[in-house]
């Protein structure tokens, strides 16, 4: 397996400066990729705008997003990733989600958490037509396309498009629509029964799931984490699992290398709390973790 690691900058607004230094930085020290995270009603940059300021100022260090897919335009959504390939030269990582299942996400959505997974369920298919540059004729339940082609294609052929999320109806998701997946906040044990199902569920679909598609984002801590963050980072009914969240780099590699055991190879590790100085994080972070790149 080919064992990439990048770098989640967290949902916090970084000034451009910052980030271009950040993901200089990233790409001098060998890191695969920056990732930012969608979530609407935290304190955060939008993330195709993020990536799309930093896609010039790196020439190999690959550009990731986990973005919400319910609420958004399917012909704009295919307009905006196929351009953000294109500027940043064919190195830029997809992975849909369905949004935090709380509230005033909900809200900001626009759609019923029930409908959510329909939507994603009609709306990928829809972006794999459009990213061909072909007429899309298209009636669905949710979108209704007469004749839409989008301009340009993606760079990359086939854009590939991951999902998240942890849930069995995630896994069932992936392996009938998706290229690959990649949870957050599980447990290795969590994972390998994740991958499973969405190799059962790839199975009945007539597809296959590549063995060097499956990954992982890990949040991680310094010091132990408070009961109010881990309930602020789970949902209104299931605050975070501690065992999920491993404190202290050597934690950090030790669970790398236990997702490793059960065929993971992919990971975006994540500060859950702003480093004080995203240079030093990264030297140690390097020195951490760097050596398991293959």
């Amino acid at each position: 397996m080919k064992v990439r690691i990048g770098v989640s900058s967290g949902p916090e607004t970084i000034a451009g400066e910052e980030l271009g230094r950040l993901v200089r930085d990233l790409e001098d020290r060998g890191f695969d990729s920056l990732w930012m995270p969608e979530i609407l009603t935290a304190p955060g940059a939008d993330p195709l705008t993020g990536l799309a300021y930093v896609a010039g100022q790196v020439d190999h260090l690959k550009l990731g997003t986990t973005l919400v897919l319910p609420g958004r335009n399917p012909v704009r959504l295919a307009q905006q990733l196929a351009t953000l390939d294109r500027l940043s030269g064919g190195r830029l990582l997809v992975t849909f989600v369905l949004g935090l299942n709380r509230p005033r996400e909900l809200a900001a959505l626009g759609v019923d958490a029930g409908e959510r997974g329909a939507r994603a369920d009609e709306l990928l298919p829809l972006l794999r037509r459009l990213w061909t540059g072909e007429p899309v004729d298209h009636e669905g339940p949710h979108w209704s396309l007469p004749g839409v082609t989008v301009s340009p294609r993606p760079l990359q052929d086939p854009l590939e498009a991951w999902f998240g999320g942890t849930a069995p109806s995630a896994w069932r998701r992936t392996g009938r629509l998706a290229d690959g997946w990649l949870p957050s906040f599980c447990t290795p044990a969590e994972a390998a029964t994740g991958r499973v199902g969405v190799e059962e569920a790839a199975a009945e679909a007539g597809r296959t799931i590549s063995p060097e598609h499956y990954g992982v984002t890990i949040g991680y801590l310094d010091s132990g984490a408070p009961a109010d963050l881990l309930h602020r980072l789970g949902s209104p009914r299931k605050p975070l699992d501690p065992a999920a969240v491993p404190v202290g780099l050597p934690a950090l590699r030790a669970r790398i290398e236990a997702f490793l055991e059960v065929g993971f190879s992919k990971f975006v590790v994540r500060p859950i709390l702003p480093p004080e100085s995203w240079p030093a994080e990264l030297d140690r972070l390097a020195d951490t973790l760097l050596d398991l790149q293959t």
